[in-house]
């Protein structure tokens, strides 16, 4: 490529010509263009090309226009305090004012690579003496060198020699040269060309277009900005030239412009196809704890993740990731607001649909545990179907405090199909039943009135638990505890962790109920009482304690009798004071075996003794008969004195 008309080349061969030409005469050595040593780019700024020598005047006389601003979005500048902003803008500034640097030649030459140092490239280019490029043109991105000792290499002169007496060489500017053509092609027709990410540079990222330098901004590399721009390091990407300086050899790129036109150019597809009920094969994007975003060509979707499976999820990355390629069912989509709402369960039937007949009640389950509660374990069956066995139907035991003593989350248990609810998506499903019932056993084990020896497990306010066998508790009621004492709680008796003994009253297998008793182990006084009185006889009492109605007396061991209020009379008719602790004679004038109640009276004490002493008046006997009746009034009379009759 020509950069210069014939005229201006003739004019600077010439000139060089003659500058040459008279240094020779004067040294007897090759001429070299006095100039001062151009100083070498920094790290952070960008190799400028060569600029013709028509340009290069013009840029004496004319002033530099002014830098094009190029938008940015935020990003965080590596090791700077200074907004990323204001460090974009100072590397633009310093990549378009980077100082021109004077150029020996006009065009490319061809040489050949001698050899490298730890700095530099030395190239025999054809002429007397070999000449020298920086070691850091002809690296790649990983640091190598792309040439070798005897490869051939494009290079341009530069105005001066280095120390050494080697003639400045640019392999950059000689590349930038080759490749200026195809830069401006595609910067004037508006066409993308590729290029190979550098370095990363404050404020964005460096180029290499065939050689040419190009800077990307950070905000212009992505649809959205991009935190670790050293990641992109080596790779070839696509840019459209945004900014072109030719005077200075300056290039702006970015990505960012091309993948808006295929971003708009695929929605546009996309919304020709989009409607509910479609399926669309999409890309995920990003995930957060509800859902995932999901690209389906120049547009974002949502699919929730409630909507993602028929069972239970407790993160997206559980079933997708990013990068996924997966298909999905538009369910929603509002045109105005340009949302659309996806789902990927319903690409499936819903396994509720016919559950109640794949998991008839009494089948036989694998699944596995995904979930413990307080109140049991929940356990997939199959993607999207999950039972609950409940903590009561996990073990016969009554023991168990907690589900996770017999199962931990990923256990793979077996189970049986209790119940099925479609409409409410439950199934119901026990682990005990996989066992035999010891309760349906229990009555051949244990007849009722069958002795037993069990240990004392807990204590309620009406009633003691005892254990007879793992699994197996029978309740002792406080009633049955003692025959003769009234107990009002069992702790009184029992303490947990007694061994005792006691007596099976009933079973109730269905209702898993087992009754003891421990008074049962003794001779009901009940019975014996019952067998040695009868209505009418006279009893000695002691008062005990004293209602409204009448009194309670002990009229044996553990055997209590009422005496009415009517009944505390005395042989005059008057009520009598009766007090706790008192002693009487008591006729027995009620008696009710089943009920275990007798009714005592002081009043029929009293009629007893006066009907006697009739009697004897009225029928004499002998003497010994009459001693004998005698003495019997005489003792039915202190009886009668004692229930506070009247001595006369």
């Amino acid at each position: 490529m020509n950069l210069f008309d014939d005229s201006t080349a003739h004019n600077l061969d010439s000139s060089i010509e003659t500058m040459t030409t008279a240094h020779d005469t004067h040294t007897g050595g090759p001429a070299v263009i006095d100039a001062p040593e151009p100083a070498q780019p920094s790290p952070v700024e960008l190799e400028a090309s060569a600029p013709d020598a028509t340009q290069h005047d013009a840029a004496h006389t004319a002033p530099e226009p002014e830098a094009a601003k190029v938008e940015e979005h935020e990003e965080t500048a590596p090791e700077t305090a200074a907004p990323a902003s204001d460090d974009f803008a100072a590397a633009l500034h310093s990549f378009e004012t980077e100082t021109e640097e004077a150029v020996g030649d006009d065009h490319v030459i061809k040489g050949r690579v001698v050899k490298l140092t730890a700095t530099h490239v030395v190239v025999d280019y054809g002429a007397k003496s070999e000449g020298m490029a920086l070691l850091s043109e002809i690296l790649d991105h990983e640091g190598k060198p792309k040439f070798q000792p005897g490869d051939e290499i494009d290079v341009m002169r530069e105005k001066g020699e280095i120390e050494e007496g080697y003639v400045r060489l640019s392999h950059l500017k000689a590349q930038r040269l080759r490749s200026w053509d195809e830069i401006e092609r595609a910067y004037n027709e508006k066409k993308p060309i590729k290029g190979i990410v550098l370095e990363r540079i404050k404020g964005g990222l460096t180029i290499d277009i065939q050689g040419a330098h190009a800077f990307l901004p950070g905000s212009q590399v992505d649809l959205r900005p991009i935190r670790n721009l050293d990641g992109m390091k080596g790779q070839t990407i696509e840019v459209a030239i945004i900014k072109l300086n030719k005077k200075r050899g300056n290039i702006v790129v970015s990505r960012k412009q091309l993948l808006e036109e295929e971003q708009k150019e695929k929605r546009g597809l996309t919304l020709e196809h989009l409607e509910e009920g479609s399926i669309l094969t999409g890309i995920v994007k990003n995930l957060t704890e509800y859902g995932a975003f999901v690209d389906m060509g120049g547009l974002d979707g949502l699919l929730h993740i409630t909507d993602m499976s028929w069972g239970r999820l407790t993160h997206p990355r559980d079933l997708v990731n990013v990068g996924d390629q997966i298909q999905v069912k538009v369910l929603k989509y509002d045109k105005d607001k340009q949302r659309v709402s996806l789902g990927f369960k319903q690409l499936t039937p819903d396994p509720w649909l016919d559950a109640e007949h794949r998991y008839p009640v009494g089948a036989h389950v694998h699944g596995r545990v995904i979930s413990v509660t307080d109140y049991g374990a929940f356990v997939e069956l199959e993607q999207g179907i999950e039972g609950l066995v409940h903590v009561s139907e996990m073990t016969w035991s009554k023991r168990m405090k907690h589900p996770s003593k017999l199962v931990n989350v990923n256990d793979e248990i077996d189970c049986v199909v209790l119940a099925v609810n479609p409409t409410e998506r439950r199934i119901s499903l026990g682990m005990r039943q996989l066992a035999s019932n010891p309760w349906d056993t229990l009555h051949d084990k244990y007849p009722v009135g069958a002795t037993v020896e069990g240990r004392v497990r807990n204590l309620t306010e009406f009633g003691a638990f005892i254990e007879i066998e793992d699994g197996i508790d029978g309740l002792v009621h406080v009633s049955n505890l003692s025959w003769t004492t009234r107990v009002k709680h069992p702790s009184e008796i029992l303490k947990k962790g007694d061994k005792v003994k006691a007596i099976i009253l009933a079973i109730e297998p269905d209702k898993r109920r087992l009754s003891l008793g421990v008074k049962q182990m003794q001779p009901d006084v009940w019975d014996s009482f019952f067998v040695k009185h009868r209505i009418g006889d006279i009893v000695h009492g002691k008062i005990l304690r004293v209602a409204n109605f009448g009194a309670f007396v002990e009229i044996a061991e553990g055997i209590e009798g009422l005496c009415h209020n009517s009944e505390a009379v005395d042989p005059n008719g008057q009520p009598m004071h009766l007090e706790p602790g008192a002693e009487f004679d008591f006729k027995i004038v009620k008696m009710n075996q089943e009920e275990k109640k007798v009714g005592l009276s002081i009043r029929a004490v009293g009629e007893e003794a006066s009907r006697q002493e009739v009697e004897s008046y009225k029928h004499p006997s002998s003497s010994s008969s009459s001693s004998s009746s005698n003495s019997t009034t005489i003792g039915d009379l202190i009886s009668w004195k004692r229930a506070g009759g009247d001595s006369n």
